[in-house]
């Protein structure tokens, strides 16, 4: 099982889809459906059928949405303790050991969109970055063999978004 942390923008998100597969899209599929199922034969209607799939897909999200922000832990950057280290929250901007620089911040795994620089905290270059000091060095274990992190700098903003 994941950790429920999540930062109150990831939370903001989540609660958002939420809502909009509740008040928008599930009422408009229902609707579809009602309608196809008026129209005779359901077995070879295909409005009936792609209907029913995508109520069973937007129910199983909202089961998953609603336990996910019951059990949710809300943790504010802002307000994490020792602001010199990594922890959940945090914006790393580390060097690679061919120059490349990247700037990640560590969020839930709810909330983690990779493309965005949002990364899991359970990901492996989160775990390496865990608890590192700018300017410390530290190893990444990768399926391609070790990897070395330098840290540049350490942020906890409001949104990274």
């Amino acid at each position: 099982m994941s950790l429920p942390y999540i930062t109150p923008w990831g939370y903001t998100r989540l609660k958002k889809e939420l809502l909009q597969l509740l008040h928008e899209e599930r009422p408009k599929i229902v609707e579809i459906v009602s309608w196809a199922a008026g129209n005779g034969d359901r077995s070879e209607n295909g409005d009936y059928l792609y209907g029913k799939k995508r109520l069973r897909e937007i129910d199983r999200r909202v089961r998953f949405l609603s336990k996910r922000l019951e059990n949710a832990q809300i943790v504010n950057p802002i307000d994490q303790q020792g602001k010199d280290r990594v922890f959940f929250g945090a914006t790393v901007c580390y060097l690679t050991e061919d120059d490349c620089e990247h700037r990640v911040t560590i969020v839930g795994t709810d909330e983690a969109i990779t493309e965005k620089g949002q990364i899991s905290l359970v990901s492996p270059v989160a775990r390496a970055l865990m608890r590192a000091r700018v300017g410390d060095e530290i190893r990444l274990q990768t399926p391609v063999g070790e990897k070395y992190l330098e840290i540049l700098e350490i942020t906890y903003d409001a949104e990274s978004e």
